[in-house]
């Protein structure tokens, strides 16, 4: 039996204008603009953005569902036996860069793959989960960050959300750094581990738990005071956020491999970013404190 795409197409496009929409109202003073695109022969998109709002400086959430007649690399890496195949791919991503420092950037991916080859049962599989990438840390929203993480998990097993939270804080690290990109949260990819259904309840679970995830920290930190230091270090850091996406993220890459919309795919890059060379932070500052007590994986849910 052919996996059902209709329905979850249906499901990101719902989800879609429910990020929008509630991103919108967090925000209080930006609009979310639309632009439908449509690539010849392998599918299209909404691509959803919003800009210089009055707390987010750059946001986007994108749906995509494309296809084709091979894989990309960046798809096939842990499946090989699938060079060859036709492919579908339908996915949404959300990516938010707030103004104000002390407000973290996030970001969510849910996706579904459906490969095939000719005399061959269809060969599915989800990934996805969401990620939180601070300035300054704050303990209270690590924790809740994580908490909510393992309640999108909950219903599917113990073991879930430490397998995917464990996950998230290996896939979100930048080697060449020796540093990890944020606090992490859930990455799951691959997975086929029950049955079409559950997996799909899966992953509507983690589509569902992201604003209740997000939006209570945007509230806690969106009034902070900052100057003109504060904006520096979250320029410095973004460098961070776009050295990730460019040379590890599979979903920018897989998009790029494919030959996808650069707009719709770049989207996920700050508006604002900062290189410094050898840029060392003043011993015992909270700009310090990040990488020593929040970049750090841990185990936010004993505190």
């Amino acid at each position: 039996m052919s996996p059902d795409i209709s329905t979850i197409k249906h499901y990101l496009l719902t989800l879609q204008a429910t990020f929008c929409q509630q991103l919108q109202q967090a925000d209080g003073g930006g609009e979310f603009v639309t632009d439908n695109w449509q690539r010849s022969e392998q599918g299209g998109g909404r691509t959803c953005a919003l800009a210089e709002g009055a707390v987010i400086e750059k946001a986007g959430v994108n749906f995509s569902h494309v296809y084709g007649k091979k894989l990309p690399a960046a798809a096939t890496h842990q499946r090989p036996e699938l060079l060859d195949a036709t492919f579908q791919a339908i996915g949404l991503s959300l990516i938010v860069h707030p103004r104000n420092p002390y407000v973290p950037t996030a970001h969510a991916n849910i996706r579904f793959f459906v490969a095939e080859k000719p005399n061959q049962a269809p060969v599915w599989w989800f990934g996805g989960g969401f990620d939180l990438t601070p300035y300054y840390g704050f303990v209270e929203d690590c924790v809740h960050w994580h908490r909510v993480a393992q309640t999108a998990c909950q219903p599917f097993g113990d073991e879930v959300y430490p397998q995917y939270k464990k996950w998230a804080d290996d896939y979100f690290y930048l080697k060449h750094r020796q540093e990890n990109r944020g606090i992490g949260g859930l990455f799951f990819d691959d997975l086929h581990r029950w049955d079409f259904n559950t997996c799909f309840a899966f992953m509507r679970s983690v589509g569902d738990h992201f604003l209740p995830a997000y939006l209570p920290i945007v509230e806690r930190r969106k009034n902070m005071s900052y100057g003109e230091s504060e904006r520096k270090f979250q320029c410095y850091r973004r460098g961070r956020y776009v050295e990730f996406n460019l040379v590890y993220d599979r979903g920018t890459l897989f998009g790029l491999q494919w030959g996808g919309r650069t707009e719709s795919i770049l989207i996920s890059l700050p508006p604002q970013v900062s290189w410094y060379y050898d840029w060392q932070l003043a011993p015992d500052s909270a700009e310090a404190r990040l990488r020593e007590d929040f970049l750090t994986p841990r185990d936010w849910l004993a505190l």
